[in-house]
């Protein structure tokens, strides 16, 4: 491959490399699967000037909400397109926040995670954590790039975000499966869960982050101590678009 055809196609232009040249762009700039997919996206057939377009309300099925309560004393978060939080159980709301509290075309996790101070102020890593949302995004936009909602709502975090918008401009996606997150909790101080991300079959939109922390640990005392203070409190069942408010509507 002729460098004139590289910077042709890094420039945009309306080139369809072969799937072996796009192979070996991947191995060559050393990316992971998760990179190679998003490098696939970006240099697919062209879409045309602007035809973003509107997509379905995701719903999240009855099973997963009854696996969610089985999950009762692990934090479980559901995601969909543009990390949309679809459902929360009790234990994921009282660690991170009610997501079902705020209006149903808002909860997103990457706009929560940038545009509330008690995200700032929950995680120790912040940084770190608010870079693996934008790469996240990126990828969103690379395997949709004609969404319109997703459109929206990265135009709002570079307007409204300097620390968005910064990262942004970099064009970096990556896909964590799995991974640690520090927090600095207001009712049980500082402790450090791990997740596993788990995708149902048949819906690859939908991405289940169960969040755990080792047995007899401090941060798993934290956790139970967390559990036992909200287990009796108002409104921490989970949610999700079949629970009143809570459809992702975009």
């Amino acid at each position: 491959m002729s460098t004139d055809y590289y910077a042709r196609l890094e420039q945009g232009r309306r080139i369809t490399p072969s799937p072996s040249v796009v192979e070996a762009i991947g191995r060559a700039l050393q990316l992971d699967d998760a990179g190679r997919a998003h490098l696939r996206d970006l240099i697919g057939p062209a879409a045309g000037p602007d035809r973003r377009r509107a997509r379905g309300v995701q719903r999240v099925r009855p099973g997963l909400y009854q696996l969610l309560d089985s999950l009762d004393g692990e934090p479980v978060l559901v995601l969909g397109r543009r990390t949309d939080v679809l459902a929360a159980n009790r234990m994921a709301k009282a660690l991170f926040t009610d997501f079902e509290r705020m209006p149903p075309a808002q909860r997103q996790y990457a706009r929560w995670m940038f545009l509330d101070e008690g995200a700032r102020a929950l995680f120790v890593d912040w940084p770190e954590q608010a870079q693996a949302a934008v790469e996240s995004l990126r990828l969103a936009v690379g395997a949709d790039p004609d969404d319109r909602a997703t459109a929206e709502l990265v135009a709002e975090l570079r307007e409204r975000s300097r620390e968005f918008d910064q990262w942004w401009v970099r064009h970096r996606g990556h896909q964590r499966t799995h991974g640690s997150k520090r927090l600095r909790h207001p009712l049980v101080g500082e402790l450090t869960v791990e997740y596993e991300t788990l995708t149902p079959p048949g819906d690859p939109d939908t991405t289940l982050f169960v969040y755990t922390a080792a047995a007899g640990s401090p941060s798993r005392q934290a956790l139970d101590l967390l559990a036992s203070w909200t287990a009796a409190g108002p409104g921490t069942g989970p949610s999700g678009p079949d629970r009143p408010e809570a459809a992702s509507e975009r």
